[in-house]
Parts: structure tokens; sequence; C-alpha cells
């Protein structure tokens, strides 16, 4: 079951940099597509929608690496950080809600449970 911890920890962690690629890409197309568009009021509108994107993107990816790194290092407070991370990609289907129930069930295991109480 130990392989499960590491397993979980190397998919969400690859789960969220995934996340903070794609919303970069997102973030230079609507600035580009702006910079082509003579109206300035749409380029505002689309360098809004852009930062927001962004910020957003990063305010939901960079809990996922932080229990990522803790679940390498068996920190109880990564499994609980985790087990909230998993609860929201749930919400991301199909490749969230897939990952987020696999994380549950491997992090409730009663023998995971252990693994980081003994830490």
């Amino acid at each position: 079951m130990e392989r499960h911890i590491n397993v979980v920890a190397a998919l969400q962690i690859g789960y969220s940099i995934l996340g903070l690629i794609i919303a970069s890409a997102f973030f230079a197309f609507f600035h580009l597509l702006g910079d082509f568009i003579d109206d300035n009021e749409a380029e505002f509108v689309l360098g809004i929608i852009a930062n927001v994107l962004m910020v957003a993107t990063i305010i939901l990816s960079i809990p996922g690496i932080i229990a990522g790194i803790g679940l390498f290092k068996r920190k109880e407070w990564a499994r609980i950080l985790m087990l909230i991370v998993s609860v929201l990609n749930l919400l991301s289907f199909p490749l969230g809600t897939g990952l987020g129930i696999y994380s549950i069930w491997a992090l409730v295991q009663p023998e995971n449970v252990e693994a980081f109480k003994k830490q």
C-alpha cells in the first residue's frame, strides 16, 4: 500500500503542473487574441479573463503540489490536505474525477493511515 501513496503523490503533482501549463497556454492565447483585435474594450476584457483564469488555476494547483511533496515525506497534514484536494478534483470530469476517486480510496486505507501516524 506504500506504493499507492507514492503514486497518488506523483499523479497529483503531475496533474497540478499540467493544470498550470494549460492555464499558461490559455493566458498567452487570450493576451495574443486581445492584441490582434483592434477594439480596446475587447482587449481589456480578454486580459481580465486571462488574468482571472491564471490566478484561479494557481490557487487551485499549488495545494496539490504542496500536498504531493508532503505525501512523499509521509506527513499527516499532507494526507489531510490531499483528501481535500481530491474532493475538489472530483468536480473536474473526467481526469480529475478519476484521480480524486483513486486518491481518496488510497489515502483512507487503514494501512496507509497507520503509515502516516508512524511518522
